[in-house]
């Protein structure tokens, strides 16, 4: 038995990710993961007893080599008698409506096209084929952004989606010993040239950083494994005593919540720490990824300060006012003076009144973290120098994908931006005017993608609200 069967299996049985009876959809791209994972599920579907289909997607991104990925899917599931759900969806297309990247694009429509094949076959698993370097890749890179709490953990082993639950069986396994599975099996799956260039961060991760630990210690995706699954059982304990410690400590009510101070500093840092995440998911919602540990360490430093009083305005119209003993949560639509014009150039980065940041490079190769949005100018296009500037009467945007303009008004009142943000909003302007950009919103014309040549300007914004005022 190769390493790749015998720690696959050994990986589901300890996490329970199979079932007997469970019908079982594999997300399968025709790469040598997938095909490694599909072909490994094929020849055991008697000895788990399940029941197994198969989904694709092309995102059309490669031209023909995407239609053979697909055609070679096809083939396989023939062979093995397994019906197989395809869809083929124009990402580059998605990309200009939605003013996204690629890969939050595609990972969106392919997760999307998944959940409905599951619902349509009231599927109770879909097997994706993430293995152990990508959870070395996953770990490093959110530790290199500031990621807190459990997301430092990486990739979960399961976790609940749509109906049912996403698995990923091959965690405890190296692209080496998936690589040798295909071979032995001569499964002579599709290679996807893009995973080599180092465009994408991710790709620079596993080029460059990844070897390096490979040559210090071969078993190295065994301790991150390990060290993500300890993670995951410490922070759900340390999450259920701060939930219960915060509940004693405050109230909630009608989207408001009222801290007690004294009774918050009597908990432990790290349920405290805990606690004010516990906090900010709750009145944020859906919208928590726009307040990073940063804030959260704003906030601590305001309660536990010896100032009996002050208040952070953090994004999305959150404000968190200290007065004694207490400390109120709350959205505040109150208008007031947020007016600001900068001259942005190249090298140089802007902190705004709301803690957010713009910078701007030149000709560099395009990084930027989760929570950062960026936009790529053709230096041919623009008059410098850039204006970084709130909105004024009559701001109109030629947006990207669309005829004509678009009244900036229309558009913070389409994208649901409350009247508090709107007057504080940033907006990029080249020296005629021009609006380039509204950051986080809609990108204009003058994008011109991460596959611009010659000269170009790239600009960052990341919001991070905490400006504090006593």
């Amino acid at each position: 038995m190769l390493d790749f069967e015998r720690k696959t299996l050994s990986f589901i049985k300890r996490h329970g990710l199979l079932d007997r009876g469970d019908f079982v959809l594999a997300a399968v791209s025709g790469g040598p993961d997938s095909m490694a994972m599909l072909d490994f599920l094929v020849k055991r579907k008697g000895f788990f007893n399940i029941r197994l289909a198969v989904v694709h997607v092309d995102h059309m991104l490669r031209g023909e080599e995407s239609a053979q990925d697909l055609e070679f899917v096809k083939a396989y599931c023939k062979q093995n008698q397994l019906e197989m759900k395809a869809s083929s969806i124009d990402i580059k297309q998605k990309m200009e409506m939605e003013n996204k990247g690629m890969q939050e694009t595609a990972r969106k429509h392919r997760y999307r096209f998944f959940e409905s094949v599951m619902k349509e076959h009231d599927a109770d698993k879909l097997a994706v084929a993430q293995h152990a370097d990508d959870q070395i890749e996953t770990i490093l890179m959110r530790l290199t952004r500031g990621s807190s709490g459990k997301s430092r953990a990486g990739i979960q082993p399961a976790r609940p989606f749509g109906n049912g639950t996403l698995i990923r069986p091959l965690l405890g396994v190296t692209k080496e010993e998936i690589e040798e599975y295909c071979a032995f099996h001569q499964l002579k799956p599709r290679i996807d040239p893009s995973n080599e260039k180092p465009a994408y961060t991710r790709n620079r991760f596993r080029l460059e950083v990844l070897p390096v630990l490979k040559r210090e210690n071969q078993q190295v995706h065994e301790h991150f494994q390990r060290f993500s699954e300890d993670l995951l059982e410490d922070e759900a304990y340390l999450e259920a005593l701060a939930e219960r410690e915060i509940k004693g400590a405050s109230v909630f009510e009608n989207g408001k919540i009222q801290l007690d101070i004294p009774s918050f500093l009597q908990m432990p840092l790290p349920l405290q720490r805990r606690g004010i995440h516990l906090i900010l998911s709750y009145l944020y919602k859906k919208n928590v990824t726009h307040v990073t540990a940063w804030h959260a360490g704003l906030i601590r430093e305001l309660l536990q300060g010896e100032n009996p009083s002050g208040r952070l305005d953090l994004p999305l119209g959150l404000q968190v006012a200290r007065s004694y003993g207490h400390c109120v949560f709350s959205f505040n639509d109150t208008k007031r003076a947020t007016g600001y014009e900068y001259e942005l150039s190249a090298g140089r980065e802007i902190i705004l009144p709301d803690g957010g940041t713009v910078r701007m490079e030149k000709d560099s190769d395009i990084y930027a973290g989760g929570d950062e949005d960026y936009i790529v100018l053709n230096e041919k296009e623009i008059k410098l120098p850039l204006i970084v500037r709130t909105r004024r009467a009559g701001d109109r945007i030629r947006v990207k994908g669309m005829n004509g303009t678009k009244k900036l008004k229309d558009l913070f009142i389409d994208e649901k931006i409350p009247r508090l943000q709107r007057d504080c909003w940033p907006v990029i302007t080249d020296r005629r005017n021009q609006i380039l950009w509204v950051p986080g919103l809609k990108k204009s014309i003058y994008d011109a993608g991460p596959q611009c040549h010659g000269h170009r300007y790239i600009l960052y914004y990341r919001t991070s609200g905490g400006q504090q005022r006593q």
